[in-house]
């Protein structure tokens, strides 16, 4: 190779090419470097942008910051965060990023960010799972781990006492099932179940609902995420919940703490006092991950009905991963995830690692390659930590046992043959594995 090759021919290569954008600013808050994915993700250019500071472009919402000026500011670095903007055009646009301080001998010379776009992830998110043609009741929501049971045994009372109900949670959670299933609950299978959705950008929300309340017959009304309301139109809200209090069941939902969203002005604490009779936490998937198999087996089941599918179940390789990722979108993203990998697939009986989407696996590469057990693994290096024998043996045959069941596609009586041992011997085996892992 010639040692005098420009290293700006690779500078622009790397920058260019990588599926991540790259926004990098100098002291002064000025664009210097603007990859061509963060034109992408942003909508602009980079002449739109040099020499110009961030807050003359972009638009932040008032209870955020720039996470670049951020950093500039602290010198700290700020990783993981979601952030909404929206450019000169208008344009919304929702990233992830990490964001790092620059320094040059000891001295803060700019900020760099690395952002990856969720903003299709996010209008994904705020849809609604899937209904598939029937009611939506406590029995048919499909939760197992220990904080959705308490979730159901609350919304089971809240039922009963036929008060306003509150649900907090992040977007795609399912707040949107837990309501319905209350309303089929209290009331009989006449009633209607109502959603309005609450959107800041349409004026008239609140008066369409007004009209349909006048003769509306006994209902469930579900106000979906309050706080995306101007405060305007929460005053508004609140004064015709309280005049229909004693004829309609009301829920609502939104998507954050009301103690911060009252802080920053997005709720209404009148209005967040209306509901607070009975408030309904519900988790996030990431803390939950019993629910996720579960969810999983009844989408491919509902799934091989409809579509005479061979689909079963995901590998266990595959489980892991899913249990690595911390799924912003919960179980909405889940449920996406796997709209796209079924509508490409043919006569599989498990989902694969090989079958997952490009943009998944880039989400997890760096947990596979740096934490998978693979066969190097069970190598000693001089300057490895030593572990105790019992903890050893117990990864090597969990690492073993679950790439011969992928590889016949966990059919037991295949394995066990494969292993030279019996089927009953096998399943024992898989049991305890399963038990130690819990």
């Amino acid at each position: 190779m010639n040692g005098n090759i420009d290293l700006t021919v690779f500078y622009e290569f790397l920058t260019d090419k990588t599926p991540i954008g790259i926004h990098a600013i100098n002291s002064k808050g000025q664009t210097i470097i603007y990859n061509d994915k963060m034109k992408n993700i942003e909508g602009l250019n980079l002449e739109e942008m040099v020499d110009r500071s961030i807050l003359d472009v972009f638009r932040f919402n008032h209870s955020e910051q720039s996470t670049l000026l951020r950093v500039l500011q602290s010198e700290q670095p700020v990783l993981n965060v979601k952030q909404t903007y929206w450019n000169q055009n208008g344009q919304e646009i929702t990233t992830i990023n990490d964001t790092y301080p620059v320094f040059h001998e000891d001295k803060i010379v700019g900020a760099i960010e690395f952002s990856r776009d969720i903003t299709t992830l996010e209008k994904l998110i705020h849809q609604p799972l899937q209904r598939y043609g029937e009611p939506m009741t406590f029995d048919v929501i499909t939760a197992v781990s220990p904080q959705m049971q308490r979730v159901l045994q609350i919304a089971k009372k809240a039922a009963i006492a036929k008060l306003p109900v509150l649900l907090i949670g992040e977007s795609g959670t399912g707040k949107d099932l837990v309501a319905e299933a209350i309303h089929y609950e209290a009331e009989n299978s006449t009633a209607q179940f109502i959603t309005i959705y609450c959107n800041r950008a349409d004026d008239k929300v609140v008066e369409r609902l007004a009209q349909q309340l006048i003769d509306l017959p006994k209902s469930t009304i579900f106000c979906e995420r309050l706080e995306y309301l101007k405060l305007e139109q929460q005053q508004q809200l609140l004064e015709l919940l309280e005049s229909y209090s004693n004829e309609y069941l009301f829920i609502a939902s939104i998507g954050n703490d009301p103690v911060n969203l009252i802080a920053s002005e997005l709720l209404m604490k009148d209005l967040y006092y209306f509901f607070a009779s009975i408030t309904i936490q519900i988790p996030p998937l990431r803390q939950r991950f019993d629910d996720m198999k579960p969810f999983i087996q009844d989408y491919l089941r509902r799934y091989r009905q409809r579509f005479n599918s061979q689909t079963k179940d995901i590998t266990n390789e595959v489980e892991q991963l899913f249990h690595y990722y911390d799924w912003p979108g919960n179980l909405k993203e889940l449920e996406v995830l796997l709209d796209e990998m079924t509508s490409v697939m043919s006569n599989e009986e498990y989902i694969t690692y090989d079958m997952l989407p490009h943009h998944f696996k880039l989400k997890v590469q760096e947990y596979r390659d740096n934490t998978a057990l693979h066969a190097e693994d069970f190598v000693i290096q001089a300057e490895q930590q030593l572990i105790p024998l019992e903890q050893y043996l117990q990864q090597a045959e969990s690492y073993y046992l679950n790439k011969v069941l992928d590889k016949y596609g966990h059919n037991i009586t295949k394995t066990a043959e494969a292993l030279g041992m019996s089927r009953q011997n096998l399943q024992y085996r898989l049991r305890k594995m399963k038990k130690e892992q819990n």
